[in-house]
């Protein structure tokens, strides 16, 4: 157990919200966005409510995210798509599938020499209500969770859980068009879970636990809604914020290079597995 940085003899499970050092009791401030220790306390001017703040600077890659998978869905609409998710080229040029042919005879998919997939079809939505419904979950957890850990290990952790869920796609579900934000979005979830508990905020953690539990009820009782991207997304995103809490409450030396090729490898982990998992999808005559 970690022991408080002012008081070396009190073991102590609650870190600053902030700077992420161990605090005890004694060293405990109370603010909007968790415990923060004595010397972040005094940093008024920098604390932020990770909720419904009045501007942008604090999410800026939540509010990018959500224009580019706007973007996304317009760009669909525009090459054929339809409001209520008929797709449109850029559907079925960026959805993920492990292999098909084509009417030319061209080979498509992850396997077919398209790995990219794996990424696109994370920006691209079944119409205008999936979108709408992944993007506010995307601003809630967004506002929630990136101005409490920054910006850049939010999207590592981001990005890991969309690796993550793309990989489980291609191991259950690997013949099926897939498209959606939601495998980072149960990563986030996950991660704002962790997170939360790691910093003493159970009020928080308890909240956002039965929001997860519904989702699961909704993934595993819902037609059309793609199992493998939700739990490889919340497992993924699991790991990833797991990391971070652990070097936080650590003191690693060098603890942010360490975090970045940590998840650069959770990345790289899952982005191979979904490669070697849609080539095993292809038919052996082909391979």
């Amino acid at each position: 157990m970690a022991t408080c940085y002012r008081h070396p003899s009190r073991e102590t499970n609650v870190s600053c919200s902030n700077c992420g050092r161990p605090i005890c009791p004694d060293c405990m401030t109370s603010t909007p966005v968790g415990m923060r220790c004595p010397e972040c306390a005094r940093q008024r001017t920098e604390v932020r409510n990770p909720i419904g703040a009045p501007g942008a600077s604090d999410s800026p890659a939540t509010y990018a995210l959500i224009a580019i998978c706007v973007a996304a869905f317009v760009g669909e609409l525009a090459t054929g798509g339809t409001i209520g998710g008929g797709g449109g080229s850029l559907t079925r040029d960026g959805a993920l599938f492990a292999y098909g042919i084509n009417a030319a005879g061209d080979t498509l998919g992850v396997a077919g020499g398209q790995p990219y997939r794996l990424v696109t079809s994370a920006f691209l939505h079944a119409g205008i209500i999936h979108l709408a419904l992944n993007m506010f979950a995307l601003y809630i957890l967004g506002r929630l969770l990136e101005p409490a850990i920054g910006t850049i290990r939010f999207l590592g952790i981001y990005a890991v859980s969309v690796l993550a869920g793309s990989f489980l796609v291609m191991v259950i579900d690997p013949g099926e068009l897939t498209v959606g934000a939601s495998g980072g979005i149960f990563g986030l979830m996950a991660a704002a879970f962790l997170i939360a508990r790691s910093r003493g905020l159970d009020e928080l953690a308890t909240q956002i636990g039965f929001f997860v539990i519904l989702n699961l009820v909704f993934t595993f009782s819902a037609n059309s809604i793609s199992v493998g991207a939700h739990i490889g997304g919340l497992v993924g995103g699991a790991i990833a914020a797991f990391m971070v809490a652990q070097l936080d409450r650590r003191r690693v030396p060098n603890a942010r290079t360490v975090e970045i090729a940590g998840l650069v490898a959770l990345c790289v982990i899952a982005v191979v597995g979904g490669m070697v998992a849609a080539d095993a999808y292809v038919p052996a005559p082909l391979r």
